[in-house]
């Protein structure tokens, strides 16, 4: 079944006189992905509640959305290249490398354009995937964010040459230290903004064993770290200035087969489960300590992996069905 949208129909919001004329002042283009009208209105497109990509084998992992292009950004496991989909369906290659063997998770730095994506190698691609790098590669690529450019690539493997890796999700502090984990070793790398690579925590309580570990993860404004581990279900609350202080989140709900994390609000996580086929809306009132279930997204046997924010109040799940199918989708949450 297709999906078509139509985006001719408007919203219109009219802004106070002082707040109108500072946006004109400053360039509303270059702000928000609206246009003012000679009444001082801003109009916006209307989001979609589901994009459909006609795009055979990509199985993308990674999602962000780019709102300045108005795009969103997807990553592949099978062909290692990122994608730019935008709300008419269409696909274009923003960025590829050779070294890209599969390409995990996303996180968009707008502050600093720059993508960052996490490279690895479960031999899900399998015309780039080498007996050298199959199970062993952990790698940080970091793209210009304007134009696909590559600017650096980190080799994180290297800091354990001798484990099985997978690099998996990405987030970046204030700071612009970016925060990586490893799904085959208990590891959470940090690489600074000169790209300076270092393990920022190994700890056995992190193993995922034989299963799936650290997957998901993201900066808390707070100072510290909340990061999931696939194969039981543990959120971990992660200290900036103590790594090694690291406690567990309780909570009242299942989080086995946690993925990909994005913090809605300070109070507010929301969790995508891919064995459970859910996304979970968690609601922590002491600083995450704890936790418990605000409303569940039901999103049905389609392999969630990750979501992405929007707008302040509009998160989007990535659909990437199966590896061999002719499409994924990116559809908006709804609680």
């Amino acid at each position: 079944m297709s999906h078509s949208f139509s985006f001719n129909p408007i919203k219109r919001f009219a802004l106070p006189r002082i707040i109108r004329l500072a946006v004109v002042a400053v360039g509303i283009g270059g702000l928000l992905p609206g246009c003012v009208d000679d009444d001082g209105n801003i109009s916006f497109p209307i989001a979609p509640s589901r994009i459909r990509v006609a795009q055979a084998g990509v199985s993308p992992e990674g999602v962000q959305y780019d709102e300045l292009n108005r795009r969103f950004l997807v990553s592949s496991r099978t062909r290692g290249r990122i994608g730019a989909v935008k709300d008419d369906s269409t696909y274009t290659v923003f960025a590829d490398d050779p070294r890209l063997v599969s390409t995990i998770g996303l996180n968009l730095d707008l502050t600093r354009n720059r993508l960052l994506a996490a490279v690895s190698d479960n031999g899900a691609n399998t015309t780039r995937s080498t007996p050298a790098t199959l199970r062993r590669l952990a790698g940080l690529a970091i793209f210009n964010s304007n134009n696909g450019n590559l600017t650096r690539y980190v080799d994180l493997g290297a800091l354990r040459p001798n484990q099985n890796h997978f690099a998996n999700d990405i987030t970046v502090d204030l700071e612009g230290n970016a925060y990586i984990t490893d799904s085959a070793s208990p590891i959470i790398y940090k690489v600074d903004p000169q790209g300076n690579a270092t393990v920022f925590l190994e700890d056995p309580q992190l193993s995922g064993g034989t299963g799936f570990g650290l997957n998901g993860i993201v900066f808390h404004p707070a100072g510290f770290l909340l990061v999931a581990k696939s194969n039981d279900g543990t959120l971990f609350k992660v200290p900036l200035n103590n790594p090694g202080g690291f406690t567990r989140v309780t909570s009242n709900q299942n989080l086995v087969g946690a993925d990909g994390l994005l913090l809605l609000a300070p109070q507010t996580l929301l969790v995508v489960s891919g064995s459970q086929t859910s996304v979970f809306r968690l609601v922590s009132n002491d600083n995450w300590a704890s936790s418990y279930n605000s409303g569940t997204f039901a999103t049905g046997p389609v392999s969630p992996t990750t979501i992405t924010r929007r707008n302040l109040t509009d998160a989007y799940v990535l659909y990437p069905y199966q590896s061999t199918s002719p499409f994924f989708e990116i559809v908006k949450a709804r609680f």
